[in-house]
């Protein structure tokens, strides 16, 4: 890099695209930190915009109301599944408005699975009592924590001789790795789980965010160096168009259009958006979290840094 962050008076920006999460935001509080030999200054550039779907979400309430979803025996789902903290916000509202409700049937008696600290914390945070039995949390991607199930969900309904199937709640844009795992044609009846998809919310882009992105840009462009950190596929290409380096024409990006003096770096949480970026714009991401953690971002970030410091 052009300048080693210890030389720098400065922190390095680092332009986190995706809404703040509240109370308290893990990214910004690894990357607000101070480490020795630099420190970062972290930015919200909120991307998407989430809209609960009623229709999906009075499925859910009919469901929690007449108790399908337990470890009753004639229950039509034994489990739940959760892979976005959005998810788990328009669950808690269902939870919340049930509170006063006689038939809201208590869920610790059933596995509810997730993945990435973030989801896990959302869902502890939800008043229950006896709190929910969450499984999961450090399993890092949709693909090993299906893995992880297929153990996991089969022990737990073992002694009582049944393999219910499991609700997944999900946005209208997601990976299907969870539902093809589970239900793969290849694996013995027994270790089969039936997974039924349930959309609750839908994504779009922001309509100011790529405005909104464009002017931390500019903010930011004497700075010796700076992180833009991709959340998801959904705004790739208005982030790439702000930046300067999509061609119209062809729809690819090119690196070398990115900055003359390669001070601005790209970063994904996962492999799903660095793939994205590869396949869709020809673009290659500096770094691709290992784990898709505010820990993990910034150990690639470091290490990429330290690597290419000179």
């Amino acid at each position: 890099m052009g300048t080693s962050a210890s030389e720098s008076k400065e922190g390095i920006p680092v332009l986190l695209l995706k809404t703040k999460s509240t109370p308290n935001d893990g990214y910004e509080e690894q990357f607000s930190a101070v480490k020795e030999g630099h420190f970062f200054e972290p930015d919200f550039v909120p991307v998407l915009e989430h809209r609960f779907l009623d229709e999906g979400l009075s499925t859910v309430k009919r469901l929690l109301q007449s108790k399908q979803i337990s470890c009753d025996s004639g229950a039509t789902y034994g489990g739940l599944i959760f892979t976005s903290q959005r998810a788990v916000e328009a669950f808690a509202k269902l939870v919340e408005e049930g509170r006063c409700d006689e038939k809201w049937p208590h869920l610790q008696d059933i596995p509810i699975y997730t993945v990435g600290p973030a989801t896990s914390r959302a869902l502890r945070s939800i008043p229950q009592s006896p709190p929910l039995n969450i499984f999961g949390t450090e399993t890092g991607n949709g693909e090993a924590l299906a893995h992880y199930m297929l153990n996991h969900y089969k022990g737990w309904y073992q002694a009582c001789e049944r393999n219910p199937p499991i609700l997944f709640l999900v946005g209208e844009q997601r990976r299907d790795i969870i539902p093809k795992t589970l239900m793969d044609p290849g694996l013995s009846y027994e270790r089969r789980i039936q997974v039924d998809e349930l959309v609750i919310y839908g994504t779009g882009v922001m309509e100011s965010f790529e405005q909104d992105f464009t002017n931390s840009v500019r903010e930011t462009q004497n700075r010796a160096a700076r992180w833009v950190v991709v959340f998801s596929p959904t705004g790739c290409e208005a982030m790439l168009r702000a930046l300067g380096v999509l061609d119209s024409v062809t729809g690819t990006a090119s690196r070398t259009h990115l900055d003359a003096n390669g001070k601005t770096y790209i970063a994904t949480i996962g492999p799903t958006t660095r793939d994205y970026l590869r396949n869709k714009f020809g673009f290659e991401a500096d770094v691709c979290a290992a784990r898709p953690s505010p820990e993990g971002l910034e150990d690639g970030i470091t290490t990429f840094m330290r690597d290419n410091a000179r």
